[in-house]
């Protein structure tokens, strides 16, 4: 009984807690559902709540909206109204302004007819008053113009030649003022040395036992040394000095050179004579070089042709009249260069022609051109300007000078030449061969006026226009050059130019 209690008892335990823990689950559930049907019951009166509060803040902002847009409209419908109102005023402006245009064309309309109405009255009146005056003139209205014309154009041209005279005499009083003023400067500027050279030179001895080896075994020394150098050695009494005579300067000095260095030397016989020759004529080519480029330096010259420099150099040993050719060049370059600088011509172009004006005298030419025109040759085969190649040519007036740098030339080469004891040449030979250019031209018939220029390089011939045509004054320009070429001895050559000219003056009174 007791094993049965004890068995039965702890079922009965476990029974009894298996059911309160069901009962108690049960009202635990029932406990939840409630909780839950209060939630959701709470949940839903919030949703509903919520949805009626979101619908009136909904309809709030739509009523803002509303009320927003209401205000917009009115506000735009306020500016639409304004516009309105300036375009109906804009209108009524237009209209009036088109009303006053048409009142103004309205009367411009009547004006016009009225000016129209008076310009015929006006022309009526005026081919009246032009009749009336042509019957009181006796002249039509083309000849009362004609007259009245010719009236002004005498009146304008008498006008126009006094005042015409009165520039040409102002001109000629400060022209030549001015051109005196400019040359005197120039001639105060230039002090150069007065050189004249001759056609001997005379070499010192150390004794006069060296003539004899000069003169060598049966003068064969001497003749080889006159063969070379193409000179004239004269051995006279004169102590201890040779006289070298030669027109040609360079083979002098060529012969003076080579005849001092075998004099220093000692050895004197035709094989060392040829070959100091040979030596002293390949150095007399870099001495001339160098005197053309120490002329250029001087002058502050630059970029000329060696051909240029050459011929240049050469002129150290030329001479005309006893002046050194090459030293007149450059005296003529510096007064170009003052007078250029004085009248504002250009002094580079100006010195650069006058250094080259007598280059020709430099070079070797055939026939019978003259120096300034083979001068002018040169300087354009050298590539200088035309400028300078025209003032080369026409310094002699062989050609006509086209610029005011050719006559600045003419002007300092006729300075250089005149000016007292730049030549060698007497007072009176000059003068004489002057006379007798003139009195030649004054013995043939028809010749009113003859004038020696240029310094006896030109000589201009006036004819008269009613005894002389062209075809004599051609006749007679050739009749006098040939008569000049027999009868005057004078260097280079001489122009001759016939002038036939009408002239007519009037005065007004």
């Amino acid at each position: 009984m007791r094993v049965a209690l004890l068995f039965i008892l702890p079922l009965a335990g476990f029974a009894l807690g298996w059911l309160i823990r069901w009962l108690y689950a049960r009202f635990e559930l029932s406990s939840s559902e409630q909780r839950a049907t209060r939630i959701i019951q709470d949940a839903l009166k919030e949703a509903e709540a919520g949805r009626r509060e979101t619908l009136i803040e909904t309809k709030d902002q739509l009523l803002r909206e509303r009320q927003q847009l209401e205000r917009e409209t009115r506000d735009q419908r306020g500016e639409v109204l304004k516009i309105e109102r300036r375009l109906i005023q804009k209108e009524e402006s237009l209209e009036r302004r088109l009303d006053a245009v048409e009142r103004q064309e309205k009367s411009f309309v009547d004006r016009e007819r009225s000016l129209v109405d008076t310009e015929r009255e006006l022309e009526g009146s005026r081919e009246k008053l032009t009749a009336e005056l042509e019957g009181i003139s006796d002249l039509s209205v083309a000849e009362a113009r004609r007259q009245l014309i010719e009236s002004q154009e005498n009146e304008a041209r008498h006008d126009a030649q006094v005042l015409i005279n009165q520039i040409e005499q102002t001109a000629v009083a400060t022209a030549e003022k001015r051109a005196r003023s400019v040359i005197v400067t120039s001639i105060q500027r230039l002090a150069t040395d007065i050189t004249s050279e001759v056609s001997v030179a005379s070499v010192s001895l150390p004794n006069d036992e060296m003539k004899g080896r000069i003169i060598g075994r049966e003068g064969r020394n001497i003749r080889t040394l006159e063969t070379l150098t193409g000179v004239d050695i004269i051995i006279d009494d004169t102590p201890e000095a040779v006289v070298l005579s030669c027109f040609d300067p360079v083979r002098r000095e060529t012969a003076r050179m080579a005849l001092e260095r075998l004099i220093s030397d000692g050895r004197i016989h035709p094989a060392r004579i040829e070959e100091v020759v040979a030596r002293v004529n390949r150095d007399m080519g870099q001495i001339i070089k160098e005197e053309g480029d120490r002329v250029l330096f001087e002058l502050g010259i630059h970029n000329l042709h060696p051909d240029g420099i050459i011929g240049l150099g050469r002129l150290r040993f030329r001479t005309s009249y006893g002046q050194n050719v090459l030293a007149h060049s450059k005296e003529v370059a510096i007064l170009a260069g003052f007078i250029a600088d004085e009248i504002g011509a250009d002094t580079t172009v100006a010195k650069r022609a006058s250094l080259l004006h007598d280059i020709g005298k430099g070079i070797v030419t055939e026939g019978e051109i003259g120096h300034a025109e083979s001068g002018m040759e040169l300087a354009k085969r050298i590539s200088e300007s035309e400028v300078v190649a025209n003032a080369i040519g026409a310094h002699h007036n062989d050609i006509e000078p086209t610029s005011p740098e050719a006559i600045i030339v003419q002007i300092a080469d006729a300075i250089s030449a005149a000016r007292p004891g730049a030549r060698r040449e007497t007072l009176d030979n000059y003068l004489k061969r002057l006379e007798d250019l003139e009195r030649i031209a004054d013995e043939y018939p028809g010749v009113e006026k003859t004038f020696a220029i240029q310094a006896g390089r030109e000589l201009r011939i006036l004819v008269a226009n009613d005894r002389v045509n062209d075809g004599e004054a051609r006749n007679l320009g050739k009749a006098i050059a040939r008569r000049i070429e027999a009868e005057v001895k004078y260097p280079g050559r001489i122009k001759v130019t016939v002038i036939r000219e009408t002239r007519i003056t009037e005065y007004a009174r």
